[in-house]
């Protein structure tokens, strides 16, 4: 991990297209703006990793709502192979 220091208005550039800049310093938190193009996602850690559980929800009940599409006489035959 890269550890900078940084004081209000100075930047941090990261390759050609993200800016972060230190906006506020309070007693209990630092205020950060980002500037990155529309097509690269910023989130805050937490909402990210309420995006990646939805995400893997998702795909578990997609891949159940496929099985159900399969004909019946599949779907018994992997019943019988499991017992």
């Amino acid at each position: 991990m890269l550890v900078l220091t940084r004081k209000i208005n100075e930047k941090i550039i990261i390759g050609d297209e993200i800016e972060i800049v230190l906006v506020d310093i309070g007693k209990d938190q630092v205020k950060i703006g980002i500037n990155a193009p529309k097509n690269i996602k910023v989130h805050r850690f937490e909402v990210y990793e309420e995006i990646q559980r939805e995400n893997r929800e998702a795909a578990k009940s997609k891949k159940i709502d496929l099985l159900k599409e399969l004909p019946a006489d599949i779907l018994r035959s992997i019943g019988k192979k499991s017992k």
